[in-house]
């Protein structure tokens, strides 16, 4: 199995990171990629990329950051090009329900990382909440630049899928989707193709069910993907089968 999608430099996890590495080798995970949400996200995340073979990092900035870290492209494949084990671009995208940053902001920042995705063909991590027009638009505007896009902790439209799969988008799967109110999403992970899917934790939020409520991490995705292998009607081992193939055609082909 592979996590797509945690921040181990977020607390619990980076005190305690020894033992969360050994928990997730325990259930069978290979790949760590932990995910980059500010300037003082990455420089940890520099460091948490040394500590062991199996975590890969990326540089980006997370659009809540975006008032307080502005970035840009230049900047991006700098950071990039210069260690082989940052291996993708985010995460970055548009939320417009906490607006926590104004929307220029927001969208500036993103279509600085998009640039950089093209210029390095790095994948490009995308957060989208509430936003689900202004999203599409803007990557639409680049469908002749082959875009490696992977929309993480997927939660929007049946519509929304559909319109993305027109850009060759990879879909992530957290925790959500073994919530008991998330019917519609798990209707929508039956309806994609199991070519498009990973599945992340994005710990340490969204500790999946039966550990709702708790601080999430690594190990916890094995709930997820017996999760999702029941919503796609296969076996466990089928499922992670695809979505480790998945990770690694878009991370490292």
């Amino acid at each position: 199995m592979i996590d797509s999608h945690c921040h181990l430099d977020h607390e619990p996890l980076l005190s305690d990171l020894t033992n969360v590495i050994r928990r997730s080798r325990d259930i069978g995970i290979k790949k760590l990629l932990t995910i980059s949400t500010s300037f003082e996200s990455f420089e940890r995340i520099k460091t948490i990329i040394q500590k062991d073979k199996m975590i890969y990092g990326t540089i980006g900035i997370h659009p809540h950051e975006t008032k307080k870290n502005k970035i840009t492209s230049d900047m991006i494949i700098k950071n990039i090009t210069e260690n082989d084990k940052i291996i993708g671009i985010g995460e970055t995208g548009l939320d417009f329900y906490y607006n926590n940053s104004d929307k220029d902001n927001q969208i500036i920042s993103f279509k600085e990382h998009i640039e950089a995705s093209i210029k390095t063909n790095s994948p490009l991590i995308i957060h989208s909440r509430e936003a689900e027009e202004e999203t599409f638009n803007i990557l639409n505007d680049y469908k002749d630049k082959n875009l490696k896009i992977l929309m993480h902790c997927f939660t929007g439209s049946l519509n929304f899928a559909k319109k993305l799969l027109t850009l060759n988008a990879f879909f992530s799967a957290s925790g959500i989707i073994t919530f008991k109110n998330s019917v519609e999403l798990q209707e929508i992970f039956r309806f994609l193709p199991l070519d498009k899917i990973l599945i992340e934790t994005d710990s340490p939020f969204l500790a999946p069910v039966p550990n709702r409520g708790k601080k999430n991490e690594p190990s916890f995705i094995d709930y997820t993907a017996q999760k999702l292998a029941d919503i796609k009607n296969i076996s466990k081992l089928k499922l992670v089968n695809f979505t480790t193939n998945n990770f690694n055609k878009l991370f490292f082909d």
